[in-house]
């Protein structure tokens, strides 16, 4: 029995949420599992590992497909420019950061890309639109951060906030691979993701060689496990679906899924670390959580005419 048009597209539209929300888990989960290895692995030395292992699982999964990589100079800078965004400087910017920061707060901070999406279509790219309600999220969200990064701050002493900028500063740049992500609608994820980290492993491999030694570390059991999680779960399934929603949802609505990751990353990060929210940062996530959930829905207005248009 063959599915009508009007069956498949619901199916296949349900499809593609379930995929996003296992790319929130995956992302989500990835907070936790690089706390954990910071602790006996430098930044530099955890993030190679990270895309070296994704680097081989793509590729077999690319030999499994009999898909070929590019062949053209100009797709490979193209990758170089979405690898830098996406994994080399984001990844190492975050795990440095995570040094300083809690899992929890440094995954609802990273969940802010959408935020910089916004903006970036708003005054670079001119395809979003500025009317009120998103408006109105955005700067939702920007007071839910200078919450967070204040409240964090006087917890902790007044400690520099470094820390949770350089966590903004992973999620500009996650908000630039989104939208440069585009581009490659006319590749397969798999090929997409493979270019990236062998972009990604090429940088960051002889820099950990040379800056870390990571044969003189010891590394604990743990921090091992931690690194195989983040290659094979967190980076080479994850870019799988990362790309084919890039096509498929567009690039806010993949951003979109930061606010299912910031949950996950919170009840990792509070049930197995332990790690302790404070009424001040509690509000500020609330803030930010609640600013990204309306930048990615209808004004309530258009959704009650939208609602009532289709009785």
């Amino acid at each position: 029995m063959t599915t009508s048009p009007a069956n498949s597209a619901p199916s296949r539209s349900n499809f593609e949420l379930l995929l996003l929300a296992i790319l929130a888990c995956l992302w989500g989960s990835s907070y936790l599992f690089t706390k954990i290895a910071v602790a006996t692995i430098p930044p530099l030395t955890l993030v190679a590992g990270r895309v070296s292992l994704a680097t081989i699982f793509l590729l077999l999964i690319l030999a499994f497909q009999a898909a070929r990589l590019p062949r053209d100079w100009r797709t490979w800078r193209m990758l170089l420019v979405q690898s830098f965004c996406n994994s080399i400087a984001s990844w190492t910017l975050l795990a440095w950061a995570q040094q300083h920061v809690a899992s929890s707060l440094a995954g609802v901070l990273n969940s802010t890309s959408p935020l910089f999406v916004f903006f970036l279509t708003l005054l670079v790219d001119r395809t979003a639109k500025a009317d009120g309600w998103k408006l109105f999220g955005t700067l939702l969200g920007l007071v839910g951060v200078a919450l967070v990064v204040g409240a964090d701050s006087m917890q902790n002493d007044g400690k520099p906030v470094i820390g949770p900028l350089a966590v903004l500063g992973s999620a500009f740049l996650y908000a630039c691979a989104a939208l440069y992500g585009r581009r490659f609608a006319s590749l397969s994820p798999t090929v997409t993701a493979s270019g990236t980290m062998l972009w990604a492993s090429a940088f960051l491999l002889p820099a950990s060689l040379v800056i870390d030694r990571p044969w003189t570390l010891d590394p604990s059991p743990a921090a091992l496990l931690a690194v195989l999680a983040l290659g094979f779960l967190c980076t080479g399934v994850a870019l799988l679906i990362y790309f084919r929603l890039v096509r498929t949802l567009g690039s806010l609505g993949v951003a979109s899924q930061s606010y299912l990751r910031a949950g996950v990353s919170v009840l990792l990060g509070v049930g197995l670390l332990g790690e302790q929210l404070t009424a001040g940062i509690g509000v500020g996530l609330v803030a930010v959580v609640a600013g990204v959930v309306i930048i990615n829905t209808q004004a309530p207005a258009v959704l009650l005419r939208t609602l009532r248009g289709k009785r």
